[in-house]
């Protein structure tokens, strides 16, 4: 192929085709437990109520519910990844070798938020959200008490989540989606000194808690008894004024080695148990969420 600016503009568009091809078929997971935030700057401020608002019978005058708000601040990233294209490969027109290389690049850039979103839940332990506690902990303030949303443990964590709601556990800021660019001018520095075109993404988003109330983990060993207390501490959820939050657990999420469990709580029909007690039994927990085997959790 004869290097002019032409065909440089051309061998773009084929790349930025494979690219875009490759990025909207790369299957995710983020977007079901992380709602995507437009940001418009580089910090944004998030208030999140610390209290669900709740409906209320019309007697006398409404009463304004001025509901306490705390400053949560999350300062967007920027992510990039680039490729090199060696000139001998565009002259002898071996550019099939390239086409894996920015398909893979379009697959790793589309799931990298997955990546992120996994760090929160990992990280929730230790890592502080909107309200000064740790994402996963004990006592999280509601009025003048707690409540808990971590059921303790020391094994392989696992997670439960409500994400039927507009808002969800987590949060994906978006502040420029991803793009192919690229360096391909023949009087590019780097094309004169090492023959090396060009090509590469980048964006500007970032990952963070969002309500604590919707998530809920356990390092506690993952079997039906463990599980029902989980469903049961998120449904038992209350507001400042002791009124149900009303949620409803219906994902759980755990790494690829509680698997096998994970199907057996949710979708055997039955429950194997010991023969001198009385042996199988119907399993009550089937179907009563969805399950997500996260491979960045391992």
């Amino acid at each position: 192929m004869i290097i002019n600016a032409q065909n440089l503009a051309n061998l773009y568009v084929g790349f930025n085709t494979a690219f875009n091809a490759a990025f909207q078929a790369a299957e995710v997971w983020h977007p079901r437990v992380a709602m995507q935030v437009p940001a418009n700057t580089r910090i944004m401020d998030f208030k999140f109520m610390l209290n669900f608002p709740m409906v209320r019978e019309w007697l006398g005058d409404r009463q304004i519910q001025s509901l306490p708000v705390e400053a949560y601040q999350v300062a967007v990233k920027d992510w990039e990844s680039t490729i090199e294209v060696d000139r001998n490969d565009i002259e002898d027109d071996t550019l099939g070798l390239y086409t894996p290389i920015v398909t893979a690049l379009a697959e790793e850039a589309r799931k990298h938020p997955d990546y992120l979103v996994a760090q929160l839940l990992k990280n929730g332990f230790a890592t502080s959200c909107w309200d000064g506690q740790y994402f996963f902990d004990t006592d999280h303030p509601v009025g003048a008490g707690t409540a808990s949303n971590y059921g303790g443990g020391a094994g392989t964590a696992w997670y439960l989540l409500d994400t039927s709601r507009a808002i969800k556990p987590l949060v994906h800021l978006l502040r420029k989606t991803i793009e192919l660019t690229r360096m391909d001018r023949a009087d590019d520095e780097h094309v004169f000194m090492r023959k090396k075109f060009r090509y590469g993404v980048d964006a500007r988003y970032e990952a963070a808690y969002g309500l604590w109330q919707l998530a809920y983990a356990s390092k506690d060993t993952l079997n039906t008894t463990n599980y029902a207390a989980a469903r049961a501490a998120m449904m038992s959820l209350t507001n400042a004024e002791g009124r149900p939050l009303g949620i409803k657990p219906n994902l759980l999420v755990v790494p690829p080695t509680l698997e096998a469990t994970a199907r057996e709580i949710l979708q055997a029909q039955f429950i194997i148990g010991d023969p001198t007690a009385g042996g199988s039994k119907t399993n009550v927990w089937q179907g009563t969420a969805d399950l997500l085997v996260m491979p960045e959790l391992a």
